[in-house]
Order: C-alpha cells, then sequence, then structure tokens
C-alpha cells in the first residue's frame, strides 16, 4: 500500500492524503476501485482519461529516492509525495526523520544480521551513498547515508546480528 499526499503548489489548504493499493484484479484509491485509462504520449508527458474526464500530466522533476514528485495537471504544479510499506514501517518505528541537519551516526532501524559493509572508515561518502547491507524480515535493506560525511567508525562487521538502534557507523 502507498500513502499519497498532493499539495497544489501556492495552496498548501487543498493539500490531500491518499491510499492506494493494487490487488490481482484492480487497483484501490481510498479502499475504492480506480479506473483510469493512461497513456504515455513523450518523455514524461502523459495523457489520463478518468470519469470521461481527459487530463495531461507532466513530470517536471522526480526524485526517486527521496519519492517526492512535481507534476503539472492539466497546468496546474503539485507536489506528490509517495510512502510505501517500507517508509511507513520506519515512520512507525520513529526512524523517518534526522531530528538535526547534522547526523553523526547511522543506527539500526530494526534488528537484522549484516550481510555487507560498504565502506571503510576514513571513507568520503555523498548522501545517499550505501553504507552497508541489513537483512531483516528476509529482505535485504540497503542502509544509505543520510548525510554528506566522512566516516569516523564502523561499528558492525558482516556477519553480525544488531538489535534496532544498535550503532553501525559513525561520522566525523
Amino acid at each position: 500500500m502507498f500513502k499519497i499526499k498532493t499539495n497544489p503548489i501556492g495552496n498548501p489548504a487543498e493539500a490531500q492524503n491518499y491510499e492506494l493499493e493494487k490487488n490481482k484484479t484492480e487497483i484501490l484509491l481510498n479502499k475504492q476501485p480506480f479506473a483510469w485509462d493512461l497513456i504515455q504520449v513523450k518523455d514524461h508527458i502523459f495523457h489520463i482519461i478518468r470519469d470521461n474526464q481527459s487530463y495531461l500530466a507532466e513530470v517536471i522533476k522526480a526524485d526517486y529516492e527521496a519519492k517526492t514528485f512535481t507534476i503539472k495537471l492539466n497546468h496546474k504544479l503539485y507536489e506528490v509525495e509517495l510512502h510505501d510499506k517500507f517508509d511507513q514501517l520506519l515512520q512507525k518505528m520513529g526512524m523517518d526523520k534526522t531530528a538535526t541537519n547534522k547526523v553523526s551516526e547511522v543506527k539500526a532501524p530494526m534488528p537484522g544480521l549484516i550481510i555487507d559493509v560498504k565502506v571503510e572508515e576514513g571513507q568520503t561518502v555523498k548522501k545517499g551513498d550505501a553504507l552497508l547491507i541489513l537483512e531483516a524480515m528476509k529482505m535485504e535493506n540497503v542502509l544509505k547515508s543520510p548525510t554528506d560525511g566522512v566516516i569516523k567508525a564502523i561499528k558492525v562487521k558482516k556477519g553480525d546480528n544488531v538489535e534496532k538502534n544498535h550503532i553501525l557507523v559513525q561520522f566525523s
């Protein structure tokens, strides 16, 4: 299930929230069947027909890592945020946002097994670079750097079992 927030640019009072899920036979929007026809016209431009109305949608900006998009729908701009089941799990666990802009460490968001460490002490990393891979709930989770920085210390090694909030990597 995805949680979607749409915010018309320049009019935050009209922001709306939706739940989107897909089962084997249909798409549900807020638990109601959602039918539409979608055709890609050009790169980033789509024609949509829904409820006998025509819409022209253009993806102006896409940040796939943050899952945020700027979309022009019939000449009106919207900011769109997507939250998948993993984002919702991290939010439920209180791990969705960094408390400050200066991040000094990365902690395990859940219990699991370290199956790979992608960085070394002293290495310079950029925001979004892979730090390590944590296997949890039979899934491999790539934990990425929340900030630009230099790795001060790596507190785990391949094969370590960690608990939630265990310090994994420290930045200088």
